[in-house]
């Protein structure tokens, strides 16, 4: 298509999608050729990266994807999206609150897992010890960035969280098929390691961990990790946002009314209950 004007058609460009009447083409395929061919993973790796992934790294993909689709009530994001509802949000208010609160804190430690990894990784391949990178890397990023290692550690899930072993156990399976490297996993399992022996007690691969060697292993940069676990999370956020729909509830706050906040001002009202 030619333009007169290209100042107009040039002001956004985008390899993503191709549009005329009747025609939709995603990254040159046309709409009618992958609806009824592709899985919805294989498409986000297709919108995100630009080519369609084989079956076994879509299935990877999608693992990754479903281990991290809801924490519970308590998890911040998703008591967003039940208390929006009860202020009269709909959905789609109701899952931008929750996608709002998936930032560096709730929500990020995924991205900055791949990111810590990926150093670890390229001291390793300049021929660097894994043991010894691995801790040179802890006390760099402990140094610079946070005292929290991201990918692990759970406040809830301990000694273990349940779906870190079994997302590691599906990268080394398919690293043994040739999928993936298997390194990434090997940097968490030795992360690990060395966590629990300076702690002295078990510091639990989390599910941004576990994530992360999933998506470093199938080529994902970290900040599209982060991407990959709002669009997972979201599963999560849609389905209490409906149900929150339909038990009803008017302003609902983050705890029962009856229940009072910490008061450490001047002038406290006396409470004789």
């Amino acid at each position: 298509m030619t333009h007169a004007n290209t100042d107009v058609s040039d002001w956004w460009s985008t390899s993503i999608i191709d549009m005329a009447p009747g025609q939709i083409r995603f990254r040159g395929h046309p709409i009618e050729d992958l609806i009824g061919t592709v899985t919805f993973p294989q498409m986000i790796w297709l919108m995100t990266r630009g080519d369609l992934p084989t079956p076994e790294q879509a299935r990877l993909l999608e693992c990754a994807l479903v281990a991290a689709v809801d924490h519970g009530p308590q998890a911040p994001s998703i008591a967003a999206a039940r208390m929006a509802v009860t202020c009269g949000l709909g959905l789609n208010g109701a899952m931008a609150s929750a996608v709002n609160f998936l930032d560096d804190v709730h929500g990020g430690a995924g991205e900055q897992a791949v990111e810590l990894y990926t150093w670890i990784d390229e001291a390793v391949q300049q021929g660097g010890d894994l043991h010894a990178a691995t801790n040179n890397m802890i006390d760099t990023w402990q140094a610079e960035r946070s005292k929290f290692v991201p990918g692990f550690g759970h406040r809830f899930h301990r000694p273990e969280d349940p779906r870190a072993p079994r997302l590691l156990a599906l990268v080394e399976e398919a690293a043994s098929d040739g999928l993936v490297s298997g390194r990434f996993a090997a940097i968490g399992r030795v992360l690990q390691i060395e966590l629990n022996a300076r702690k002295g007690k078990p510091v639990p691969m989390n599910i941004d961990g576990a994530t992360a060697v999933v998506y470093a292993e199938l080529g994902f940069a970290g900040p599209l990790a982060r991407g990959l676990f709002c669009l997972s999370r979201s599963v999560g956020v849609i389905s209490h946002a409906w149900e929150q729909m339909g038990q009803g509830g008017r302003n609902k706050g983050p705890t029962p009314p009856q229940y009072r906040w910490t008061y450490t001002g001047e002038n406290p009202i006396a409470d004789d209950n």
